[in-house]
C-alpha cells in the first residue's frame, strides 16, 4: 500500500519547482530545433551526418570553374553537388537552384561564386535545410537590390570596359548577352592563372542576360542563414571594397586571400577551408565555433541568436532541480516528524 504524504507549503514548493524544471527540458529541444541544431532544422544528427555542399558558378563561367574544391569536398566525404546556372537572370536562376535545394534530404551547405553570389542569396530563402552561406568573391545582395546596381556602389571593377553585348533570340524573346572580351579574359577575370588556361576559359565562357544581371533580389537569406565570405584583394571583376562591403552588412566570417576573381580555382585550399568551417558551423553544426575572423560567434545580420535563450533555459532548469531536490527532502523529513 502507498505512503500519502501530507500536503504542506514546503511540498508544494517542490512540486512547482520540478515541474519547473520539466518544462524548461520540454522546452529546451524545441528551441534547439528552431536555432538549427535539432531534427527538424536539419542538423546533423550525432554529429555524423556531412551536409550536402552545393556550388553555384557565376558568369562567364560554368560549373567546371569548381572542379578544385569538388575534387577535396569529395576526399573528406562530402556530397557535393555543382549544377548548371542558367545565366538568365537572378529570378530564373533561383528559382532553379531553389527546386534543386527541395530535392536534396538533410543539411546543405550553399556557396556561389560571382554572380552565383546573387542565386544563391534568394535560392536559400525559407528552405529550413540550408545551414550556412558561402560567398567567394561574389555578389551578396539585400532585398532591392541587383548585382548591376552594387557593382555601381564601388570603384575597383574593370569588368565594365572590357565587355562585348551581343543580342540574341530566343523562344523567351530577345535581349542582349554579356561576354568578357578575350583579350581581356585573363587580366580582368583570372590574372593568377596561366595565360594559357584563362585563353581556353575566354573561348569556352558562357555568357549573362544584360537583362538579368539587373534584376533586383525579392529575399535575401543571409539575413537568416550565417554566412562566409572570401574576399579576393585582386578582383577586377567584382570590387574588393564591395565584398568587404557585403561582408561587413551581412556579419559574415570572411577571410581576405592574394587572389583575382577565381579565387576558387587560384586558392581552392581555402575556399575548401571556408566551405569545410561552414559545415562545421552554420546553423545546426557541432563546434560552436564562428564569427568573423575566427574571433566571435557566428551571427546572423538582422535577426538575433537562440543561444541566450537556451542557457537561460539551461541555468533555470538547473536551479528548479536542486530547488526542487533540497524541498523535497525536507518536506520528507518533516512529514516522518
Amino acid at each position: 500500500m502507498g505512503i500519502s504524504l501530507p500536503r504542506s507549503p514546503l511540498l508544494t514548493a517542490a512540486t512547482v519547482a520540478l515541474a519547473t524544471c520539466a518544462v524548461a527540458a520540454t522546452a529546451a529541444p524545441a528551441l534547439a530545433a528552431q536555432a538549427g541544431g535539432g531534427p527538424s532544422g536539419g542538423g546533423r544528427p550525432g554529429g555524423g551526418e556531412k551536409p550536402t555542399v552545393v556550388l553555384v558558378h557565376g558568369a562567364f563561367a560554368d560549373a567546371s570553374g569548381w572542379d578544385a574544391v569538388v575534387e577535396r569536398l569529395l576526399a573528406d566525404g562530402f556530397p557535393v553537388l555543382a549544377p548548371p546556372n542558367e545565366l538568365r537572370g537572378v529570378a530564373n536562376d533561383a528559382a532553379s537552384v531553389a527546386e534543386l535545394l527541395k530535392s536534396i534530404t538533410g543539411p546543405i551547405v550553399l556557396a556561389g561564386h560571382s554572380y552565383g553570389g546573387a542565386v544563391i542569396t534568394q535560392a536559400a530563402a525559407g528552405n529550413p535545410n540550408v545551414q550556412a552561406l558561402v560567398y567567394v568573391s561574389a555578389f551578396m545582395p539585400d532585398v532591392g537590390e541587383s548585382p548591376a546596381e552594387l557593382s555601381a556602389k564601388f570603384t575597383g571593377s574593370e569588368l565594365g570596359t572590357a565587355l562585348n553585348r551581343v543580342p540574341f533570340k530566343d523562344r523567351g524573346g530577345s535581349g542582349t548577352d554579356l561576354y568578357i572580351k578575350n583579350d581581356r579574359f585573363h587580366d580582368v577575370f583570372a590574372a593568377d592563372l596561366p595565360e594559357s588556361r584563362a585563353r581556353r576559359m575566354a573561348a569556352e565562357q558562357r555568357p549573362v542576360s544584360e537583362a538579368g544581371f539587373g534584376e533586383k533580389l525579392t529575399a535575401a537569406a543571409w539575413h537568416d542563414i550565417p554566412s562566409w565570405f572570401v574576399v579576393s584583394e585582386q578582383d577586377k571583376a567584382i570590387a574588393p571594397d564591395l565584398e568587404r562591403f557585403e561582408a561587413e552588412r551581412g556579419r559574415s566570417r570572411t577571410v581576405e586571400i592574394d587572389s583575382s576573381h577565381v579565387s576558387m580555382m587560384s586558392h581552392a585550399d581555402v575556399v575548401t577551408r571556408q566551405i569545410r568551417e561552414a559545415a562545421s558551423t552554420g546553423r545546426g553544426g557541432s563546434d560552436g565555433r564562428g564569427g568573423r575572423g575566427g574571433t566571435a560567434p557566428a551571427e546572423l545580420a538582422a535577426t538575433g541568436s537562440p543561444t541566450r535563450a537556451l542557457a537561460a533555459i539551461g541555468a533555470a532548469s538547473a536551479t528548479a532541480l536542486l530547488s526542487g531536490t533540497v524541498l523535497t527532502r525536507v518536506a520528507r523529513r518533516r512529514s516522518t516528524r
